[in-house]
């Protein structure tokens, strides 16, 4: 009697570890955080929040329009920082967005120009190093894609 209550209480312990042992260990998919879009939203740059951010250039790339949503939730404006490229041959830029408001790079929809970029410093389907900074924060230097105008809704916003 004994030894077939330990065998069905291993057999128990066998089948629950069996079937759930993979999700005791793995990262649960849902838990990850990602970009659902084709631009990348930029990790804490201070106080200002960088979404959906990305370049369209042409085939050849050289000259492109970075693309954005800027969100500044403090009760003050705010300006944002960017340096496309690295060392000598960065190009800087600045972006002002109003207080509790949201500025959208790039929005056919109401007139909002994209930032005009002399050269991306990559080729469709490259990312390109972007610093960006608000604020007193420090900033962040992230990978943002290059893409170029073949999608319909992308063609309308090359340089």
């Amino acid at each position: 009697m004994n030894s077939r209550l330990i065998a069905s209480v291993a057999l128990g312990a066998a089948v629950l570890l069996g079937t759930s042992g993979c999700a005791l260990v793995s990262t649960q998919a849902t838990t990850i955080q990602y970009s659902p879009a084709d631009g990348v939203n930029i990790p804490s740059s201070g106080p200002l929040k960088v979404r959906n951010v990305l370049f369209v250039t042409g085939e050849d790339g050289g000259e492109g329009n970075m693309i954005a949503a800027i969100v500044n939730e403090t009760d003050e404006s705010q300006t944002l920082n960017v340096e496309i490229g690295e060392g000598s041959d960065a190009q800087k830029a600045t972006v002002r967005v109003p207080a509790k408001s949201t500025v959208s790079l790039g929005n056919p929809s109401d007139d909002t120009p994209p930032l005009n970029i002399d050269d991306v410093g990559g080729l469709p389907g490259s990312t390109v190093p972007v610093y960006f900074q608000s604020g007193d924060a420090e900033g962040v230097l992230w990978q943002v894609p290059v893409l170029d105008g073949s999608l319909d809704y992308y063609n309308e916003l090359l340089p």
